[in-house]
């Protein structure tokens, strides 16, 4: 798979994702470039045994783990203590926790908001998705009304068909209180030339455009 990762680094995201799931065209193999220390490394994985996540997480030395599959709460306490213990074992040396959890849900024309309960102390993010027949990169924008009965204090990630043809309707959402707790955009697939390989001057307008508070 081609990438263009060096180019878009140059961009400073908060956050860059390489993805580990064998099925996607967006599959990540090879080696990450040098990155900024302020740009965290974000692993994607569906339905991964948790011993493989560790793997790729310190092989990549990942600062946060997505989860875009069906992962239980438990699944999520599990991984979490596992971090929490490689995190205290980083702290002795660079007095900082190093990996995040990030829960993903994908969101058609409705939402239950209370399949969030269980999973609000064993993640550090949610991330909310466009549902479709591939777990994320479907390029569709979900209904962000549905997020009008969000009460939780977690923040999230606002993701799913997310491009330069959305920067009115993301505006318009800054200013509902269902945006409230949200934390970061997440873009992908409306600034692909090809899976993996990024269109960087529609980025680079994306940013210069982008009103995520007003």
């Amino acid at each position: 798979m081609k990438h263009n990762t060096a180019e878009v680094a140059k961009l400073q995201p908060d956050y860059l994702g390489f993805i580990f799931h064998e099925a996607s065209p967006r599959y990540f193999t090879g080696k990450i470039p040098e990155l900024p220390k302020k740009i965290k490394r974000v692993g994607v994985f569906v339905n991964e045994k948790i011993d493989i996540v560790i793997k790729r997480t310190e092989e990549y030395q990942l600062d946060v783990i997505q989860l875009h599959g069906q992962e239980t709460p438990d699944y999520c306490k599990a991984l979490q203590s596992i971090c929490h213990s490689i995190n205290k074992q980083e702290s002795v040396s660079t007095n900082e926790t190093t990996i995040e959890i990030i829960k993903v849900f994908s969101i058609k024309d409705e939402f239950d908001v209370s399949v969030l309960t269980p999973y609000e102390e064993v993640c550090d993010y949610f991330l909310f998705d466009t549902k479709g027949q591939l777990p994320g990169g479907n390029g569709y924008v979900f209904d962000w009304k549905t997020l009008g009965d969000y009460t939780s204090t977690k923040p999230f990630f606002l993701s799913g068909g997310i491009g330069l043809d959305t920067l009115d309707q993301l505006s318009a959402f800054m200013k509902t209180p269902a945006s409230k707790q949200c934390y970061a955009v997440d873009v992908n697939s409306k600034f692909e030339i090809e899976p993996g390989l990024k269109h960087i001057e529609d980025l680079k307008n994306f940013n210069k455009h982008l009103t995520f508070r007003t």
